[in-house]
C-alpha cells in the first residue's frame, strides 16, 4: 500500500484527525468532515466553528478537496431524518445551505497557509522578509503570499440573530383522534419461541413492533395483598421501548446510555429486544425470553394507523377518527387529526414540538419526521464561552443545556395548500397537542465583532490586482436581509468589549461616541461598513492594547 502514490485516498474522518504523516505527498480527497457524530436527542448542542475552520485550513495546506456533510439537516423528511436517535439539526444550528463558493486563479500564483499549532500562545511569523501575528490554533492563508485575507481564529462575516417567532395554528373544524390498540391488532401474522430481529422483521419500514406474550401469575403470589410491586427487567438493542400489562402502560423507556451505533454494520447489530424478566416474584424470578410471541407485521407494517396510511387525507380505508372536543392529553399511542391554515408570509416555517412528547408528524401526506423535544441535562457541562484551541473533547465548546435538543421541525412552504391543510401527529408516549403552534423563521438581527489586527482583506473582494495599501483598515460588514434594514443599535462598542452576540458587554476601555459612530454609518440603511479609523474612532484611544469593534443591531 504504501507504494501506491499514484491512488487518490478517500478519507471521512473526524475534523480533529488532521495529522495524516502517512502518504504525505499522495493526492487526499476528505469525502466527509466529520464533527462531534450526529446530534442526538437529549445531547447538547456543539459550538467551535473556529476549530473546524482550523482543521479544514490544515488539510488545504497539503492537500485539495472537502465535503461538508451535512444530509441531517432539515432538508430531508419522512424515515430518512437520520435515524431513530438522531436529529434533524444542522452542526451548530447554523443557517447553512447546500452550496458553495468556488475560488480560481488559472494563472497558478503563489498561495501560503501560515499555521500555528500551539494551543496557547499567538505566534510571529516571518515570511518572505514580512511578519505576520498567528493567533493560537490557527491557520492564516495568503492567496498571494502577501496578504492575509482568511484567518481561522479571526472570521469576519456578521452573525445573523435568528429567531422562531410563533404562530398560533388556525383551525378550521375540530380535532379528531384516533386511539391505537394496544398489542397485536387483527389476526397475528405468526408465532415464535423467542425474539425476532425488529430490522429483518419489518424490513426497515417502521420504527414498531409489537412484542405480545402471555404469562401466569399464581393468585398467592404476595405482592397481589401486600401492595409491593415486581421488577420488570427489559434488554433490548432498540432505543426505546414501551412496556404494557393487560393493555396498561407501564412505562416508557429510552436506551441512550452506553448504547453504541451501529455504524456501518447497521444490518449486522440487528435492534429489537433481547430478553424479558419479571424480578420479585415468590419464586424469584420469571423469564420471558423463551416465551411464545406474536408478532403482527402485515406488510412490514407495524401500527395500525401507519397500516391503513391514517395520516394520508386521499386514504379510503375505513378508518373512524374520532372527533374530540376535548382533546386527550398526556396519552400514549394515540394520532391527532387537524384542519390548519397556512401560516402567512414568505418565511421559512418550523413545527413547534416543544410540549409534546415524542412521535412523528405529517402535513397533508408528507412526513415531517421523527420528533422529540427531550432535554438535555442542566448538569452537563456548557459554557458561556468557548476556548476551543488544542486536543478535541466531547465537552469542549457545548451550548443548550437543560433545553430540548431540537424543539422546531422544518416544514417546507410548498407542502402548504391555500387552505385546508391536513396536520396528522402520531404521539407515542403522551403530551399536550393543543400548545402545538407552527413558528415563523426571521433574521431580525445582526452582529459584527471585529478587532484592529484583523485581515483587512477577505476572500469575497480581494483582488490582487489591486494596489490597495497594506495598511487598510479592517471593518465590520452589516448586511440585513429581505426587504429590511438596520432599524436600531442595540450595541456598539470601540475597545475592549467583552461576550458574543446578544450579550456584548462594554470594557475597560471604551469610545464614548461608539454608538453615534455607528448610528451615522447603519442606521436606516439595508447594508453598512464601519471601518476602524482614527476618522471615527480618533486616535491614542487605550495605548498598548488592540482594539475590537462590537455591534449589535436590530433588523425590521
Amino acid at each position: 500500500m504504501e507504494l501506491c502514490y499514484n491512488i487518490i485516498s478517500i478519507l471521512a474522518i473526524h475534523f480533529t484527525v488532521i495529522n495524516l504523516p502517512k502518504f504525505s505527498k499522495q493526492a487526499k480527497i476528505w469525502t466527509r468532515i466529520g464533527l462531534d457524530g450526529f446530534k442526538l436527542w437529549g445531547q447538547q448542542s456543539a459550538s467551535a466553528p473556529e476549530d473546524v475552520a482550523f482543521a479544514v485550513a490544515r488539510f488545504r495546506e497539503r492537500w485539495s478537496v472537502q465535503n461538508y456533510y451535512v444530509y441531517h439537516g432539515g432538508t430531508n423528511f419522512g424515515r430518512t431524518t437520520g435515524g431513530p436517535f438522531i436529529t434533524t439539526s444542522y452542526d451548530y444550528d447554523a443557517q447553512l445551505m447546500n452550496m458553495a463558493d468556488v475560488y480560481t486563479d488559472p494563472s497558478g500564483g503563489c498561495v501560503a497557509f501560515l499555521a500555528n499549532i500551539d494551543e496557547e500562545k499567538d505566534k510571529l511569523v516571518v515570511f518572505q522578509n514580512k511578519s505576520y501575528n498567528i493567533p493560537a490554533w490557527s491557520v492564516s492563508i495568503l492567496p498571494d503570499c502577501k496578504n492575509v485575507v482568511f484567518n481561522t481564529a479571526k472570521v469576519r462575516s456578521q452573525t445573523s440573530v435568528v429567531d422562531m417567532i410563533p404562530e398560533n395554528l388556525i383551525i378550521s373544524g375540530s380535532w379528531q383522534i384516533f386511539m391505537e390498540k394496544t398489542g397485536v391488532w387483527g389476526e397475528p401474522d405468526f408465532t415464535k419461541n423467542g425474539f425476532v430481529d425488529h430490522i429483518n422483521t419489518t424490513k426497515d419500514s417502521t420504527d414498531y413492533l409489537w412484542y405480545t406474550t402471555s404469562f401466569f401469575v399464581d393468585e398467592s403470589e404476595k405482592f397481589l395483598s401486600d401492595g409491593s410491586h415486581p421488577t420488570l427487567k427489559v434488554e433490548s438493542k432498540g432505543h426505546a421501548v414501551h412496556a404494557f400489562l393487560n393493555k396498561k402502560l407501564q412505562d416508557f423507556s429510552c436506551f441512550l446510555l452506553f448504547f453504541k451505533n451501529a455504524g456501518p454494520f447497521y444490518e449486522w447489530v440487528g435492534a429489537g429486544l433481547t430478553s424479558v424478566k419479571i424480578n420479585g416474584l415468590k419464586n424469584g424470578t420469571m423469564d420471558l425470553s423463551s416465551n411464545k410471541w406474536i408478532y403482527k407485521v402485515n406488510w412490514q407494517i407495524g401500527l395500525e394507523g401507519e397500516y391503513h396510511r391514517i395520516f394520508n387525507p386521499d386514504s379510503r380505508d375505513d378508518i373512524k377518527w374520532m372527533p374530540s372536543p376535548k382533546l386527550p392529553k398526556d396519552q400514549p399511542l394515540i394520532w391527532y387529526k387537524v384542519n390548519v391554515e397556512t401560516p402567512k408570509g414568505n418565511d421559512p416555517i418550523g413545527l413547534d414540538m416543544q410540549y409534546m412528547g415524542k412521535g412523528q408528524a405529517w402535513l397533508n401526506g408528507k412526513a415531517v419526521g421523527r420528533y422529540w423535544p427531550r432535554k438535555s441535562s442542566l448538569h452537563d457541562q456548557c459554557t458561556a464561552s468557548c476556548n476551543y484551541r488544542g486536543k478535541f473533547s466531547p465537552d469542549k465548546c457545548r451550548t443548550g443545556c437543560g433545553g430540548p435538543t431540537q424543539r422546531w421541525y422544518h416544514v417546507p412552504r410548498s407542502w402548504f395548500q391555500p387552505s385546508g391543510n391536513t396536520l396528522v401527529i402520531f404521539e407515542e408516549k403522551g403530551g399536550d397537542p393543543t400548545k402545538i403552534t407552527f413558528a415563523r423563521r426571521r433574521m431580525t438581527g445582526v452582529c459584527g465583532y471585529i478587532s484592529e489586527d484583523y485581515p483587512s482583506k477577505d476572500l469575497e473582494s480581494w483582488d490582487k490586482s489591486k494596489t490597495e495599501s497594506d495598511s487598510a483598515m479592517a471593518k465590520v460588514s452589516l448586511n440585513c436581509t429581505d426587504g429590511t434594514v438596520i432599524s436600531l443599535i442595540t450595541f456598539a462598542s470601540f475597545g475592549n468589549p467583552t461576550g458574543a452576540c446578544r450579550s456584548y458587554q462594554q470594557g475597560s476601555c471604551h469610545y464614548p461616541h461608539s454608538l453615534s459612530v455607528v448610528e451615522k454609518a447603519c442606521l436606516h440603511a439595508s447594508s453598512c461598513t464601519v471601518s476602524l479609523s482614527e476618522d471615527h474612532f480618533g486616535r491614542d484611544l487605550c495605548p498598548g492594547i488592540t482594539k475590537t469593534l462590537a455591534i449589535e443591531a436590530n433588523c425590521s
